[in-house]
């Protein structure tokens, strides 16, 4: 397994994170601690969750897949071998905190002590803002349409946040589907308050959404504040197993397609995913691993989020970290990235 350090802490995070969000879902807690013992045995030490999960996210299964790590930790007794990411939920949804999630205040007092209850552990590691509480362009739009609403200060988080830091229940903290405009924000206080600094940045990227290169890249890089990739395959397009219009029986897209369908279902997506499927054949490559790997080798890149709704599928993730991309296969992606630019953002 490769290590990068996570921003400028001292922690080494796997480069392959162990992703949870079909827990409680597409998969049972049987299922999960199968993938949980498995991942941690090959050297991922770094799992991503959030409160919102499992996906897609209902009331019903609210919390589910922290309640599912929690159980396993309790069981394992291997916390303190596991670098835990959660996330708290923005401002969204009515079943969370009657949708008053705020990042300040009691609201995310709450949103922290059950997330510490559900996962049955005293701290976090990596606490993240799932999404701004402002209006961003982001989940599948590019266009930024300003249309002001309340939204808590840069600086009133920060202290927020500082102040969990303080008692313990948080180590650092990360951002998520932000945009470079709200990450140079944050690191701003940082440098001039001496406020808690961001370590992350966790949002899509894939062969088929680059758009994290335009903006946000030189922020990474500059700044030390590492991209977290989530939807590397983008669903499951880039494992080539919805080619020719194949569904799976018990496939994300079988079982939740609807839901999915505003991001992946665009008029260049099939193209693209034809053209680096043909790539993989072409230089005797996994399609998962050879996309998976792409994400990786970024510069601006901490680490890859993978999902899997079964072992097979985790464990050829997981092997991505071996695989070799020669420069004449980056220089085939990269001329069907002219051809079919981030079909999917």
């Amino acid at each position: 397994m490769n290590y990068r350090k996570l921003g400028n802490t001292d922690l080494k995070v796997s480069t392959i994170c162990l992703g949870t969000m079909t827990w409680g879902e597409q998969n049972s807690e049987t299922d999960a601690f199968e993938q949980m013992n498995f991942a941690l045995n090959e050297g991922v030490n770094f799992w991503d969750t959030a409160e919102l999960y499992a996906v897609p996210p209902k009331k019903e299964t609210y919390g589910l897949t922290e309640i599912i790590m929690g159980n396993w930790f309790e069981k394992n007794k291997k916390r303190d071998k596991v670098i835990l990411a959660t996330k708290v939920a923005g401002p969204a949804r009515d079943y969370i905190r009657d949708g008053q999630n705020s990042f300040v205040g009691k609201n995310f007092e709450d949103a922290i002590n059950a997330s510490l209850k559900r996962l049955k552990t005293d701290y976090i590691d990596l606490y993240q803002l799932h999404w701004p509480e402002r209006n961003v362009n982001n989940f599948g739009r590019l266009n930024y349409l300003h249309q002001e609403k309340e939204w808590n200060r840069f600086e009133d988080v920060l202290e927020n946040l500082e102040k969990y830091i303080d008692q313990g229940k948080i180590r650092y903290v990360g951002l998520s589907n932000e945009t470079p405009w709200g990450v140079m924000n944050y690191i701003k206080l940082n440098k001039e308050k001496n406020l808690p600094r961001m370590m992350s940045i966790q949002n899509p990227y894939s062969l088929l959404n680059r758009s994290y290169e335009i903006g946000l890249s030189e922020v990474s890089i500059r700044e030390k504040i590492g991209c977290l990739a989530y939807s590397p395959l983008a669903s499951g397009y880039l494992s080539g197993k919805y080619r020719n219009g194949t569904l799976p029986k018990g496939s994300r897209m079988e079982r939740d397609g609807n839901f999915w369908k505003y991001r992946y279902q665009t008029p260049n997506m099939n193209k693209a995913v034809e053209e680096y499927y043909k790539i993989s054949k072409k230089y005797n490559l996994d399609m998962s691993q050879m996309s998976l790997k792409f994400c990786e080798i970024q510069d601006f890149m901490t680490s890859v989020i993978i999902g899997a709704t079964n072992m097979e599928q985790l464990k050829t993730n997981i092997e991505s970290v071996k695989v070799n991309l020669d420069k004449e296969v980056i220089n085939d992606i990269n001329e069907v990235q002219k051809l079919y630019p981030n079909p999917c953002p």
